[in-house]
C-alpha cells in the first residue's frame, strides 16, 4: 500500500502545559525539556508525549548534543504522525533549541551544548471523516467500524480500511490484491476528512510450487512435506500462514518467512520459504524444594533434527524427592523420538519408552511404559493425541507384593487459549484424556478419565491483577481399587493440587484382612484459585486458595474427605517465566499440620 498522505495542512492553536525535570550533568547535558500541548485533550497530550523521541531522549539520561539535536529534527514527523492517528489534521509543531527553530538550523552547524530544548505542539481541531469510501470489496469483507462518515478520522482507521480491503480479496484467492490509488483530503474549514480508496484485486490465483532457501541440515524434501503446502490449490492466507507454523512448530528452524513470488503462467503464484536454522542440540535442567517433599531435579538433552527430516529425539531424566519427610527418592529415565509431518502435514508420530522408580509414602514400585502415540494439530490452539501403551509396575504397598501389567490406549485433547504460557493473564486452558485400560494376569480392567480446566482474568491496567481459577476432575471406572495401578489412582496434596498439605496426603483406607493401609482413591476433585498483583514490572504477589478431595466408587462417597490450603506467594519475572515461591499452611482436612514452602520457575498453573 502507499504512503498515507493527506492535502492540504493548515495551522491553529489552543491550551496545555507540562515541564519536565531538569536533568543535571557534564557540559553537554540538556539542562531543561519543555513539552507543552495547549488545547490538547488528556487523552492527545498523553499520546504525544508518548511518542516524543525527545521526551524518551531524556527519560533515557540522554546528554550527547549532536543526539538531541537529530532527535529534536526528526521530532516535527513524529509528533505529526501521533496528531494524525489521533485525528488532528491542522496542527501547529514548533521545536526551538535554546530559541532557534529546529527545521531552520542545518545539519552541519547542530550545536555543541545545548541548555533547553521548548517543544509547543498546538493540535487544532479533531477531523471527522466526511467521505468513507473503498471499493470495489470482496464478498464478505468486514471494514473497521470507525471507517464511515460522521466517524473521528483517525489516520489508522483509514489505513486499517485499506488492510481490510485487500486482505478481503487475498482471502478469496487474489494473491496480488493492492491498492490502486487512494484521494484523501482534509477539508480544514469544516473540520473534516474526505478518504476514497482504490482496489485492484488482481486474478484469482493458485498455490505455485515451494522452494527452500537457508537450509543447511534439513532435507529440502523434508521441508517441502513439513510445510504441506498444498501446490494446485486457491492461494489462501490462512493455508501459508499454516505452512509457516508447521514449520515454526518442528523447533528446528530459528526464523521461517513464506513470500510470494512472481505470477507464473496461468495461474500459478510460486513460494519460497527462507528458513534460519537452530542449533542441533539443547540441554535444560530444573529444579524445585517444597519443605515437605524435598528437593526435585530434572533435566533433559534434545536434539532437534536427528536424520536431517525434523526428527526430535528427547533423553528426559528426575531425581524427585530428595530429602522429603514422608516418602523415599524417586527417579526416572525416559526417551522420546517424534517425527513430524507423517500421515499428514499436521500428524506427529511418537514413539516413548520409560523406566522409574517410585518410593510413596504408601508404597513402593519399579515401573516401566513403552508405546507409541499420534498427535495431531487441529489449529493452533486444538490439539489431538491418541497412543497405545504397554505399562508395568512391580512393587510392594504395607500389606502385599504386587505385579501390574496393563496395554492402555489413552485418547485427549488440549485446547489451549492462553495468551502466555508460562504466565497467563487471559484466556482459558482445557486438556481431557479418557485412557481405557487392560489388565494382564491379576490386573484390572476399566478406563481412567482425567479433565484439567483454567482460566484468566486480566484486571486494571496491562493487566496488572490477574484473576486464575483451576478445576482438576479424576475418575477410574470399571476396575477395582486393589486390582488398579497404584500410580493411576488419585491422590491429593502438594504443589500440583492442594498446597499447604503434604505430598499425596489425602488418600483412602482399606482394609485387606486384619491389616489396613491407604492407596490412592478413584474419584478426585480438585481447585485452586489465585489472586495475582503486580507490585512493579518485576515483582508479583499472589494470594492462594486450595482444596481437594478424594473418593471411592463416586463422587462424594460416604468414604471420601476433603482438606485444604491457603498461603501468599512471591514472584520474579525472568523475562522467559516468573520464579516461584509459596508459603501455604493447611486450613481444612486432617493430613496436614505447620507451613510448607514451594519453590520453582512459573506460575503454579
Amino acid at each position: 500500500m502507499p504512503p498515507f498522505s493527506i492535502r492540504p495542512l493548515r495551522r491553529c492553536c489552543g491550551v496545555a502545559f507540562i515541564a519536565l525535570a531538569a536533568l543535571s550533568g557534564p557540559a553537554l547535558a540538556l539542562e531543561r525539556l519543555e513539552f507543552r500541548t495547549p488545547g490538547a485533550s488528556e487523552d492527545l497530550a498523553k499520546a504525544l508525549r508518548a511518542s516524543s523521541l525527545l521526551v524518551g531522549s531524556q527519560r533515557d539520561g540522554q546528554t550527547n548534543a549532536q543526539d538531541l539535536f537529530a532527535a529534536a529534527r526528526a521530532e516535527y514527523g513524529t509528533l505529526l504522525g501521533a496528531l494524525y492517528a489521533k485525528g488532528h489534521y491542522s496542527g501547529v509543531i514548533t521545536i526551538r533549541v535554546d530559541g532557534r527553530e529546529a527545521a531552520s538550523i542545518a545539519p552541519l552547524d547542530a550545536p555543541d551544548r545545548i541548555d533547553l530544548i521548548e517543544v509547543t505542539v498546538q493540535p487544532g481541531p479533531a477531523f471527522r471523516l466526511s467521505q468513507a469510501q473503498i471499493a470495489p470489496l470482496a464478498p464478505g469483507t468486514e471494514l473497521p467500524s470507525g471507517f464511515a462518515i460522521g466517524q473521528p478520522a483517525f489516520s489508522g482507521v483509514v489505513r486499517e480500511a485499506a488492510v481490510a480491503g485487500v486482505s478481503g480479496w487475498r482471502d478469496q484467492g487474489h494473491a496480488k490484491a493492492a491498492v490502486a490509488g487512494q484521494d484523501v483530503t482534509a477539508n480544514h474549514r469544516d473540520a473534516t476528512l474526505a478518504a476514497q480508496i482504490a482496489l485492484n484485486p488482481g486474478p484469482r490465483l493458485r498455490f505455485g510450487p515451494l522452494t527452500v532457501e537457508g537450509a543447511e541440515r534439513m532435507r529440502l524434501r523434508r521441508v517441502v512435506k513439513i510445510a504441506g503446502l498444498p501446490e494446485g490449490e486457491v492461494f489462501s492466507p490462512a493455508e501459508l500462514e499454516r505452512a509457516a507454523n508447521r514449520l515454526r512448530r518442528t523447533g528446528v528452524f530459528k526464523s521461517v518467512a513464506l513470500t510470494e513470488g512472481d505470477v507464473l503462467n496461468p495461474d500459478l503464484v510460486p513460494i519460497t520459504a527462507t528458513v534460519v536454522e537452530e542449533k542441533p542440540r539443547r540441554y535444560s535442567f530444573g529444579a524445585e524444594i517444597a519443605s515437605q517433599e524435598g528437593f526435585s531435579l530434572t533435566g533433559y538433552w534434545l536434539h532437534r533434527n536427528l536424520l536431517g527430516g525434523a526428527e526430535r529425539l528427547r533423553v528426559d531424566a528426575a531425581v524427585e524427592n530428595v530429602g522429603a519427610q514422608n516418602s523415599g527418592i524417586d527417579y526416572s529415565l525416559g526417551l522420546t523420538l517424534d517425527r513430524p509431518a507423517t500421515l499428514t502435514p499436521d500428524t506427529t508420530v511418537g514413539f516413548g519408552a520409560e523406566i522409574g522408580h517410585l518410593d510413596e509414602e504408601d508404597y513402593f514400585a519399579d515401573v516401566a511404559t513403552v508405546g507409541v502415540k499420534l498427535t495431531h494439530y487441529f489449529n493452533e490452539t486444538l490439539i489431538g493425541r491418541l497412543g497405545v501403551d504397554y505399562e508395568y509396575a512391580n512393587g510392594r504397598d504395607q500389606v502385599d507384593d504386587f505385579l501390574f501389567r496393563n496395554v492402555s490406549i489413552p485418547i485427549g485433547v488440549n485446547w489451549d487459549r492462553r495468551n502466555n504460557k508460562t504466565d497467563a493473564t487471559d484466556g482459558t486452558y482445557l486438556d481431557v484424556e479418557v485412557k481405557p485400560f487392560f489388565g494382564l494376569g491379576t490386573t484390572g480392567s476399566g478406563t481412567r478419565t482425567k479433565v484439567d480446566a483454567r482460566g484468566y482474568l486480566g484486571l486494571g491496567a496491562e493487566d496488572r491483577f490477574v484473576l486464575a481459577g483451576r478445576v482438576q476432575v479424576g475418575a477410574i471406572y470399571g476396575s477395582n481399587l486393589l486390582q488398579t495401578p497404584r500410580d493411576d489412582l488419585f491422590y491429593s496434596g502438594g504443589g500440583g493440587s492442594v498446597r499447604g498439605q503434604p505430598y499425596q496426603s489425602l488418600g483412602v483406607a482399606v482394609s485387606r484382612g486384619l491389616l489396613s493401609t491407604k492407596i490412592g482413591g478413584s474419584h478426585f476433585l480438585g481447585a485452586q484459585l489465585e489472586a495475582r498483583a503486580k507490585v512493579t514490572d518485576r515483582i508479583g504477589v499472589v494470594g492462594f486458595f486450595d482444596a481437594g478431595r478424594i473418593d471411592v466408587g463416586e463422587f462424594f462417597s460416604n468414604a471420601g474427605e476433603w482438606h485444604s490450603g491457603a498461603g501468599l506467594g512471591l514472584r520474579y519475572d525472568t523475562g522467559f517465566g516468573p520464579i516461584r515461591l509459596d508459603v501455604a499452611t493447611p486450613v481444612g482436612g486432617t493430613t496436614g499440620d505447620g507451613v510448607q514452602f514451594y519453590v520453582g520457575l512459573g506460575q503454579a498453573f
